[in-house]
């Protein structure tokens, strides 16, 4: 009995985020503000349905009341969230709020799942959901921020110098763990500053940029730009200096229109990458990995190997909640999330999350071009290209596309530092949106009073 619950809840949670996801993008196709919120209600509905046939069907198979205690918290931080955003800030992209809930519920799913096995059973998970509480709590009030503080476009340096100096702390003294300075572990929390000093270089590079993009501030902007990634080159960082990196290129690009600049980060990017394989002895054996897993399976490619192993187990519709085994992959919940979900909930749950990804990007980059800032619009697209590197890496890493660069997949994968500048990020972005809201009811209200003036002059 228990295994047929699991079998017909797979399909039924397959069908709920399907549907999810197909509104994720027809709400673009609605003209009217009444039929936006029947979508946007629709996808509430939606997403609690998924928690409750979700954690019904891992309560079904493990009868632990933990599992329940997890679902309730979750369901009720979930609506908070929902409900928190649209109290405070009626004006508020729903959509991105959404889909932020979506994600975080989906990784909530597979961590409870995964961590029933760890040392401290459901501990993962616990700790994961506080930090989203932490994170939405500090959260709610970035918007404020962003809205009443038009100081920001001119702390150029300040992002700078607090960035860089964090970032150098780590190369000095925090402790190697899988071949790189990444995190300083605070009790029983990690936290990893990599993480949020790349929401300070976006702003920093789009305050720079929107000062001058004439060459001598440029030639500038790009040494601070390199300063940052050469320091996480030196801790060995190198799936977050990929991230700064690529994330520079594209913001100087849109600002300058200069397809130079393109051709030459592309010639350095080849230039380091051929360097960072002869200095260091792990991207070799990532490169050689990412070649071959199976050569060297008994040993550094075991953690690829079994993450295709899982992909391929779990086909289209995944083998469902606890008849898998994505435990066997060496730090899953961090590295390799997308591998286990497409092991249990299948192929299409995950094409599903990569599609409410992209509907996330396209809104971020929707409120860039809307921005009549420069500055808000460089961190509009600078915060977007963030979010999408990360997600290509992640996911790229696990399906052998690329090698893997030990970045973790944003909202999904378990970890408070990712879990907490992500929150922040999407935070600002929700400022940016709501700004701009604002610019366009100002106008609406300028060619009110305008207007009777204009006739009576006629």
């Amino acid at each position: 009995m228990t295994n047929i619950i699991i079998q017909i809840s797979k399909y039924i949670i397959i069908l709920l985020m399907a549907a999810y996801t197909f509104s994720c993008f027809s709400i673009f196709t609605r003209n009217y503000e009444d039929e936006e919120k029947r979508v946007l209600i629709r996808q509430d509905v939606l997403l609690f349905l998924l928690q409750m046939v979700s954690f019904f069907a891992m309560y079904t198979a493990k009868k632990d009341l933990r599992i329940l205690f997890i679902y309730a918290a979750l369901a009720v931080v979930i609506l908070g969230v929902i409900l928190l955003y649209n109290l405070i800030y009626p004006s508020v992209s729903r959509l991105v709020v959404n889909n932020m809930c979506m994600l975080i519920t989906a990784g909530m799913i597979m961590i409870t799942r995964l961590s029933v096995d760890s040392k401290s059973p459901y501990g993962i998970a616990v700790k994961q959901l506080a930090f989203v509480i932490v994170g939405v709590s500090f959260g709610l009030i970035v918007p404020v921020l962003i809205r009443k503080m038009e100081f920001l476009e001119n702390w150029t340096y300040i992002y700078a110098g607090v960035g860089g100096a964090a970032l150098l702390v780590v190369a000095l003294f925090a402790a190697t763990s899988g071949g790189a300075k990444l995190s300083f572990n605070l009790g029983p929390v990690s936290i990893q500053p990599s993480e949020f000093v790349k929401i300070l270089f976006v702003f920093y590079v789009a305050s720079s940029l929107k000062k001058s993009i004439e060459f001598k501030n440029v030639v500038v902007t790009t040494a601070v730009a390199a300063a940052h990634v050469l320091i996480l080159v030196i801790s060995t960082d190198l799936g977050a200096a990929l991230i700064y990196f690529v994330v520079y290129l594209i913001m100087l690009y849109v600002a300058t229109r200069d397809w130079k600049w393109l051709a030459l980060g592309f010639g350095a990017f080849v230039v380091a990458a051929v360097a960072a394989y002869f200095l260091f002895a792990h991207v070799r054996v990532r490169v050689e990995i990412w070649k071959d897993p199976f050569s060297v399976y008994e040993g550094s490619g075991y953690q690829v190997a079994q993450a295709l192993f899982a992909i391929a187990a779990g086909g289209w519709f995944g083998t469902g909640l606890y008849q898998g085994s994505p435990t066997e992959i060496p730090y899953v919940d961090q590295d390799f999330m997308f591998a286990a979900i497409a092991e249990e909930m299948g192929s299409i749950f995950c094409i599903c999350t990569i599609l409410i990804c992209m509907s996330c990007f396209i809104m971020f980059v929707n409120i860039a071009m809307k921005m009549t800032k420069n500055f808000y619009r460089y961190v509009a697209l600078g915060l977007a290209c963030t979010y999408a590197i990360q997600v290509f890496l992640t996911i790229g890493g696990s399906m052998k596309m690329i090698p893997m660069t030990g970045v973790t997949l944003p909202f999904v994968s378990s970890g408070g530092s990712s879990m907490l500048s992500t929150l922040i990020m999407f935070s600002v972005i929700q400022g940016l949106y709501i700004l701009r809201k604002d610019e366009d009811d100002s106008f609406e209200d300028e060619e009110y009073y305008e207007e009777p003036q204009n006739y009576r002059q006629y």
